[in-house]
């Protein structure tokens, strides 16, 4: 029985990395089983999100402090992963910004931001390209040579 709550207690010490986990798998199903443009890039920021809290995880350390020299504290914190995650940050959200623009100008451009919709305008256009260079060309009037 004491193996057992060992175990348990060793699996909610983790807590967080299966939170990460389970946003990663959220955000990844958000992007691939949704048609709305807008709902995907949630989905991606959401995907972004639980990757940065599966990296600063492992660079937190237990009664660790900040990396300034002082000496009362002998255990300190990594803050190279505090400080990659900063950028990484600021990247996402200049993704999420040009994402967004290009939704604007898809939806200026098709009137609709539902691949599904998109897609069959885009298909039917080709169709009627397709028409159009299948027919023989036309014959000029009783005057052309």
């Amino acid at each position: 029985m004491t193996d057992l709550l060992a175990r348990l207690g060793n699996i909610a010490g983790h807590y967080n990395l299966y939170i990460a986990i389970l946003l990663m798998v959220a955000g990844l199903y958000v992007v691939i089983a949704r048609g709305n443009m807008v709902k995907k890039l949630i989905g991606l920021s959401l995907f972004q999100s639980s990757v940065y809290l599966l990296y600063l995880t492992p660079g937190k350390i237990l009664g660790g402090t900040a990396p300034v020299v002082d000496p009362r504290f002998a255990i300190y914190s990594n803050p190279l992963p505090h400080v990659l995650i900063l950028t990484a940050i600021v990247v996402g959200i200049a993704t999420l910004a040009v994402g967004l623009a290009l939704v604007v100008r898809i939806n200026e451009a098709y009137g609709s931001i539902e691949e599904d919709e998109i897609f069959a305008r885009d298909e039917a256009t080709v169709k009627r390209e397709d028409r159009a260079a299948s027919r023989p060309p036309r014959r000029a009037g009783k005057g052309a040579r």
